[in-house]
C-alpha cells in the first residue's frame, strides 16, 4: 500500500491550487500534524494517509484539469502526464452508517456523499472509492449513481460470454484484504457521488462480549468548509442475539441513544449536526447475560428460492460466564518451513507458536514438529510443560526454523497422529501451519477421516491455518470440519502472529466436547454444513447450521462431555420463523448471516467430493445472498439512465438477463481460488496480499527521454527541483513554465529554475 499512500500525498499537495468558494484554501491539517507528515514522507510515504474510513479519490493524470468547479483559481497551467496518477480525497457532504448486529455476524450499510470539488466543470477524471470493512470483512454489494449514470455490482453465475474482461483490475475488487474499491470512469467536475455499500463482518468475541469495530476515523482534508456545507452525521444501530436472553451495553465509541427494545432486539440511534467528520473508529460493545451456556435453535421453512428444498436449521450456543473448565491438552504444533516461508512469514509463525507455548498450563503436553522436503521433531514423545521444557522447545525453534526446501504435509500429519495416539487424560491437538498446496491434499482428507472414524471420541482435533494465497485454503477449511478443529487464515504477512494467537486461542479453550444433538432421532434428515458437529470453545460462539426433513421439536437437548468427563445436557428452545415475511427475516435472525460460512463449508465439500450437484447449490446460495464464490463472479454494473427504461431494466435484472445500455465489469481479487501448486513447488514468496516493493515513481512525464521533475509545491511551480542533465525537450518545458512565472511576477523563482537549468 506505499503506492497508495504515495498517490494521496501528491494528490494533497496537488490539492494546495484550489481555492474554494469565497477565496478560502482547502481545509489544513490540526496544528503539529503538517510538520510531522512533511518528516515522515522524507523516509517514505505516511501511513496515515491510507483510508481508515470510506473515502472517495479523483485520480488524477492531468493537474491541468485540478482547479474548483465554479470559480477558476487562475493558477498557472501545468504541463505534464501523472504516472502513477495521483489521488486528491474528495470531501464528503452526507454519511449515514447502519449496523445490524445479528447472532455472531454485523451487517453494515453506509450512505455517503461526495463532490468532485478539484476538476474544473469543462474536465473530467475518474472517482475511486475505497471501503475499508472491519473483522473478516465480505462485500455483499455496491450501487454508485452520479448524474444519470448508475454503477451496481451483482452477482451471476461465471460464464464466458456474459462477463466482458476488460483487463482492467483498476475498475473495482479487493486493493488487499477487507479493503474494497469501486472505480467510476470520467466524472464530470463539480459533480455529485451518491454510494451506498453493504458488507457483513464478524462479531469479535471475548470474555463473554460481543464487540464490532467498524473503520470509521475520517482524515480532516475529508471536511468541506462549515460556511458552505452543514454536515449532519446518522449512525443506526440494532441488536439481535437471536434468542431470549437480556442483553446488556457495555460501551460506544458514539453518544447512541436507545430508541426502543423488543425483547431480544434493541435499537439505538446517533444523529447530529458536528463540525468535523467523526475521527475514531464506530465500536460497540455489548453481552448476552447468561450465566452458563445457553442458546436456542432457529428453524425456517424452505422456500423457492432455496438453493435445497429441505428446511433450514441454525444452532446457536454462548459459552456463558460460568468459568467452565478447559479441558487438558495434548498439542503438536506442525510448521510448514519451506522455502516460501523464508523472511516474515517463518520469523512470524516462530514468535506466535512461543506465545502460544507460554499459554499452556502444568499438565499440558506438547511437541513441535517442522516440515519441508523432511520432518525434523523436538522431541521423539509428547513433553510436559514446565518452564525448562518451554525454554528448551524456545531454544529449538530458534535453531531449526530455517526455511528451505519443498512441502509434505502428510508426512508430518502421520507423526503427529502417531504422537498423539497414546494419550488418554487431554484432549489431543493438531495444529497444522501452511503457505503451500500439494498435490495429496484429497489423500490426506480420506486418510484423516478414516483415521478420526476409527478412533472415535478419543480422536485429535485438527486445527488448520494458511498464510497467504497460494495454500488451498477449501483443503484447511475441510480438514478442520474433518478434525472437529478450527480454521483461519492470514493474507497479510502483518496479521500472521495476531490471527494465529486468537486461532489457537479458540481452538485450545474446549469446555465441552462430543456434542450431539437428540433432534436427528426425531427427524427423517438432518445434515450439518460442516463435516462433523464441532466441540464448543469458552472463547467462541458455537454456530451450527444444516438442512432437514421433518418436524423440529419444541425443544432440543444438546448433550457434550465436560473437562472431568461428566456428561451435559443443555436445553434449546425451537423458534420457528416462519411467520417472519422474507425480507425482515433476513435482517432481523436470517439465514444469511450464515451466507458466508456455508458458502465456505459447501465449497470445500464440492472441492472434495467433485460434486456438481453441490456446485450448483453453492451457485444458488451465492446469487441468492450476493456473496461471492468460487463458481460465482461479481460484476459491476454500468446503467445510462438516460437511454433505457426503468421498467425494462429491472426485469432484465430479475432474469439475469443484460440490458442494452449496460456493461457488466469483472471485480478482482474476491476469490481464494484452490490453491497454486506450481507456485508451491517453486518456493515462490509472494503469495501474500502486501504490496511488492514499488518501483521509484515518476511524476511528471513530458515524452520518451525527458527526465523526470517532481515539484515539491504545486500550487504555483516556482520551486521545481532540476536533475543533474537535461535535454532539449526539458529545456523547452523550463522554458515555458519561466514565461509562465515572469507574467505572475515570480521573477527570482523563474531566474533560479532558467538559470539553474542552463548550468546543468
Amino acid at each position: 500500500m506505499d503506492e497508495f499512500a504515495r498517490a494521496v500525498e501528491d494528490g494533497l499537495k496537488l490539492s494546495k491550487r484550489l481555492v474554494l468558494p469565497g477565496g478560502v484554501p482547502p481545509p489544513r491539517p490540526p496544528a503539529g500534524m503538517e510538520r510531522t507528515v512533511s518528516a515522515a514522507s522524507a523516509a517514505g510515504p505516511d501511513p496515515r494517509l491510507l483510508p481508515t474510513a470510506p473515502t472517495a479519490y479523483a485520480v488524477i493524470t492531468d493537474p491541468g484539469a485540478v482547479d474548483t468547479p465554479d470559480v477558476p483559481s487562475y493558477q498557472p497551467y501545468v504541463y505534464g502526464r501523472l504516472d502513477p496518477p495521483a489521488l486528491i480525497p474528495l470531501q464528503m457532504k452526507e454519511v449515514d452508517l447502519a449496523v445490524d448486529c445479528t447472532l455472531d455476524t454485523a451487517h453494515v450499510t453506509l450512505r455517503a456523499r461526495w463532490w468532485l470539488h478539484c476538476i474544473t466543470r469543462s474536465r473530467e477524471c475518474d472517482v475511486r472509492i475505497v471501503v475499508p470493512m472491519g473483522e473478516q470483512g465480505s462485500i455483499l454489494g455496491a450501487e454508485v449513481t452520479i448524474g444519470r449514470r448508475s454503477y451496481n455490482t451483482q452477482v451471476i453465475e461465471v460464464e464466458d460470454n456474459t462477463v466482458e474482461n476488460h483487463g482492467q483490475i483498476q475498475s473495482g475488487g479487493l486493493l488487499k484484504p477487507q479493503l474494497f474499491f469501486l472505480t467510476m470512469p470520467q466524472v464530470e467536475g463539480g459533480a455529485d457521488i451518491y454510494a451506498t455499500f453493504r458488507w457483513s463482518q464478524k462479531l469479535l468475541f471475548d470474555n463473554g462480549r460481543f464487540s464490532v469495530d467498524i473503520p470509521f476515523r475520517f482524515p480532516y482534508f475529508v471536511n468541506p468548509l462549515p460556511k458552505v456545507f452543514m454536515k449532519r452525521e446518522k449512525i443506526q444501530l440494532t441488536v439481535n442475539s437471536g434468542f431470549s436472553k437480556e442483553v446488556l451495553l457495555q460501551g460506544t465509541s458514539h453518544p447512541l441513544k436507545e430508541k426502543g427494545r423488543q425483547g431480544d432486539k434493541l435499537s439505538f440511534l446517533h444523529e447530529a449536526v458536528v463540525e468535523n467528520w467523526s475521527s475514531k473508529d464506530f465500536n460497540f460493545s455489548y453481552s448476552v447475560y447468561s450465566a452458563d451456556l445457553s442458546g436456542g435453535v432457529l428453524v425456517q421453512p424452505a422456500t423457492l428460492r432455496d438453493y435445497d428444498d429441505r428446511d433450514s436449521f441454525c444452532i446457536f450456543l454462548l459459552p456463558g460466564s460460568g468459568n467452565r473448565k478447559v479441558f487438558r491438552k495434548a498439542v503438536v504444533f506442525i510448521v510448514d518451513t519451506s522455502g516460501s516461508m523464508q523472511g516474515k512469514p517463518l520469523e512470524n509463525v516462530k514468535d506466535a507458536v512461543s506465545s502460544a507455548l507460554s499459554e499452556l498450563v502444568q499438565g499440558d503436553y506438547f511437541n513441535i514438529i517442522t516440515f519441508n522436503d523432511e520432518l525434523h521433531s523436538f522431541s521423539s514423545c509428547l513433553e510436559q510443560v514446565n518452564e525448562k521444557a518451554i525454554a528448551s522447545a524456545t531454544d529449538w525453534m530458534n535453531s531449526n526454523f530455517v526455511a528451505e526446501g519443498g512441502t509434505d504435509i502428510m508426512h508430518s500429519l502421520s507423526e503427529a497422529m502417531a504422537l498423539l495416539s497414546s494419550v488418554h487424560d487431554a484432549l489431543p491437538q493438531i495444529y497444522l501451519m501452511t503457505d503451500g498446496s500439494v498435490d495429496d491434499e484429497h489423500n490426506i482428507c480420506q486418510t484423516m477421516k478414516t483415521e478420526i472414524i476409527n478412533r472415535g471420541s478419543k480422536s485429535p482435533r485438527i486445527s488448520t491455518f494458511g498464510l497467504g494465497s497460494h495454500c488451498n485454503h477449501y483443503f484447511l477449511r475441510m480438514l478442520a470440519s474433518i478434525g472437529k478443529g478450527h480454521y483461519d487464515a492470514a493474507l497479510e504477512t502483518a496479521s500472521i502472529e495476531s490471527r494465529i494467537l486468537k486461532w489457537f486461542g479458540r481452538a485450545s479453550s474446549t469446555i465441552v466436547a462430543n456434542i450431539s444433538i437428540d433432534a436427528i432421532t426425531c427427524l427423517d434428515d438432518f445434515e450439518v454444513d460442516s463435516e462433523y458437529i464441532p466441540d464448543i470453545s469458552a472463547k467462541s460462539p458455537f454456530c451450527v447450521s444444516g438442512k432437514y426433513h421433518g418436524k423440529f421439536p419444541d425443544t432440543v437437548i444438546a448433550k457434550g462431555y465436560l473437562a472431568d468427563m461428566k456428561e451435559i445436557s443443555i436445553e434449546l428452545k425451537v423458534q420457528h420463523l416462519k411467520e417472519i415475511p422474507l425480507d425482515k427475516f433476513f435482517f432481523m435472525y436470517g439465514f444469511q448471516v450464515l451466507a458466508t460460512q456455508q458458502i465456505s463449508l459447501l465449497t470445500s465439500k464440492a472441492w472434495l467430493s467433485a460434486d456438481k450437484q453441490l456446485e450448483r447449490k453453492v451457485i444458488k446460495l451465492s446469487i441468492q445472498n450476493s456473496v461471492p464464490s468460487e463458481y460465482t463472479e461479481m460484476v459491476l454494473l454500468q446503467t445510462n439512465l438516460d437511454k433505457a427504461d426503468a421498467k425494462q431494466k429491472v426485469k432484465q435484472k430479475l432474469k439475469g438477463q443484460k440490458g442494452p445500455d449496460e456493461a457488466r465489469i469483472p471485480l478482482h481479487g474476491l476469490k481464494l481460488g484452490f490453491g497454486d501448486r506450481d507456485a508451491t513447488r517453486r518456493n515462490l514468496t509472494t503469495g501474500f496480499g502486501d504490496e511488492r516493493p514499488p518501483e521509484k515513481s515518476v511524476i511528471m512525464r513530458k515524452a520518451s527521454g525527458c527526465c523526470s521533475q517532481l515539484a515539491d509545491c504545486f500550487c504555483c511551480m516556482c520551486c521545481i527541483k532540476a536533475c543533474n542533465r537535461m535535454n532539449d525537450q526539458c529545456a523547452i518545458v523550463l522554458a515555458q513554465i519561466c514565461a509562465a512565472l515572469s507574467c505572475l511576477g515570480c521573477y527570482e523563482c523563474c531566474s533560479e529554475v532558467c538559470c539553474g537549468g542552463s548550468e546543468s
